[in-house]
């Protein structure tokens, strides 16, 4: 079985994000960048499935800038086979694509590599849109198994568990078939340093949009970033009287 990992480039998690003084998106400049949480996860995933004699081949792929390719040499270090770049944003702090152009060049790479199983993570943690999965499986017309906390493949089937509002709910999807992880699917190892040396060596193919036949342009315009407002600190009160005096006139909740 070929699984396809789809993965993309944010800001660190531990990355303190700062909103650029024209408020036309946020400050990436000098700031470190790494593979998206999720993506790690899926990644993860796919290597057991491939330790586990389920999975025969990884394809990575990122869209994104150039410097991705460090992305994607990390999860060859982790143990994927070979990657792919779509070169479809000019640099850091370009216009990002919306997750429709993602799904729909994720569905060109999907048609050309024809992999059994797709894993990607369930958002990114820097839009936190949680849209690209499902956009692909609808574009592919795949099954798709979301904020899979458990994924066994058994036959032409893959079970999911998926963590819901109400607890956890098993489906079975037939193959070819789409997850998105969350995360306590399990837990990312780190890159061995002869696997890291390994991993530069390993093929790594760049596309463009219009060698897929994809058109990116987006329908959608940000016309304005602002960082949270900042918040009051908190108070506490003597008695439920009080209490209940501050949510009424001031907090206005009651």
């Amino acid at each position: 079985m070929k699984v396809l990992v789809p993965l993309k480039r944010v800001v660190d998690y531990n990355v303190k994000v700062r909103v650029k003084a024209d408020n036309s998106g946020v400050d990436l400049a000098n700031v470190k960048m790494s593979m998206n949480p999720f993506c790690e996860i899926a990644v993860e995933e796919a290597v057991r499935l491939k330790e586990q004699g389920v999975a025969s081949e990884i394809v990575v792929v990122s869209i994104g800038p150039t410097a991705a390719q460090e992305q994607l040499r990390t999860a060859l270090a982790l143990g994927a086979d070979r990657a792919i770049l779509v070169e479809a944003v000019k640099g850091e702090g370009s216009d990002e694509l919306n997750s429709l152009a993602v799904a729909k060049l994720l569905k060109a790479v999907v048609d050309k590599e024809q992999p059994q199983l797709v894993i990607l993570g369930k958002q990114a943690i820097d839009s936190d849109n949680n849209q690209t999965g499902q956009m692909l499986a609808a574009l592919s017309g795949y099954a798709q198994g979301t904020f899979a906390s458990k994924v066994e493949v058994a036959g032409d089937k893959v079970n999911v568990t998926r963590e819901v509002d109400g607890g956890l709910q098993t489906v079975a999807l037939n193959l070819p078939a789409i997850v998105t992880t969350d995360l306590r699917l399990n837990e990312p190892r780190y890159a061995s340093l002869p696997n890291i040396m390994k991993a530069k060596k390993k093929p790594l193919d760049v596309l463009t949009p219009e060698a897929l036949g994809v058109a990116t342009t987006s329908t959608v315009k940000t016309l304005k970033v602002e960082a949270p407002a900042t918040r009051s600190a908190g108070i506490k009160v003597k008695s439920v009287a009080e209490l209940v005096e501050k949510l009424k006139n001031e907090a206005k909740v009651i």
